[in-house]
C-alpha cells in the first residue's frame, strides 16, 4: 500500500508480489494482519483481516491483492452499545501464517475518524 492514513469510511488495498522459487507447483495462503499500536482497549497482537490463497507454477510470481475497510477495524464498545473504530496509528502485517514472529511486510497506517 502506498497509503499512511486512513479513515472509517475508506478502503484499504495492499498488494503483493509472491513467487514460488522451488521446481513444484504449489500453493500459498497470504495473509494480512492487523495491530493496533495504541488502542485504548485490549485488542490481539495479530489480527486477521485478509487473505487470499494461490496456486503458483514453479517460477511464477503471482501479485496479490488484499482488501479491508475501516469498518473492519471497529470493535463493539459495551457502554456506547454500538461498533466503534478507534482514531490511532495500526500496523498492517503480510505474510503467510500468523506464527511468523517476523511478519516480511510491515507499514504503519494512521486512521482517524
Amino acid at each position: 500500500t502506498s497509503s499512511e492514513a486512513m479513515t472509517a469510511k475508506d478502503t484499504l488495498t495492499v498488494t503483493v508480489d509472491v513467487k514460488n522459487t522451488g521446481t513444484h507447483a504449489g500453493e500459498e495462503v497470504v495473509q494480512l494482519y492487523v495491530r493496533h499500536l495504541d488502542s485504548a482497549v485490549q485488542r490481539p497482537d495479530k489480527a486477521l483481516k485478509a487473505f487470499k490463497r494461490v496456486a503458483i507454477a514453479p517460477g511464477e510470481t503471482q501479485t496479490v491483492t488484499l482488501t479491508f475497510t475501516g469498518h473492519d477495524l471497529a470493535y463493539w464498545h459495551t457502554s456506547k452499545q454500538a461498533w466503534v473504530v478507534e482514531e490511532g496509528d495500526i500496523q498492517v502485517m503480510v505474510g503467510s501464517s500468523s506464527a511468523d514472529q517476523d511478519l516480511p511486510l510491515r507499514k504503519t497506517i494512521a486512521v482517524s475518524m
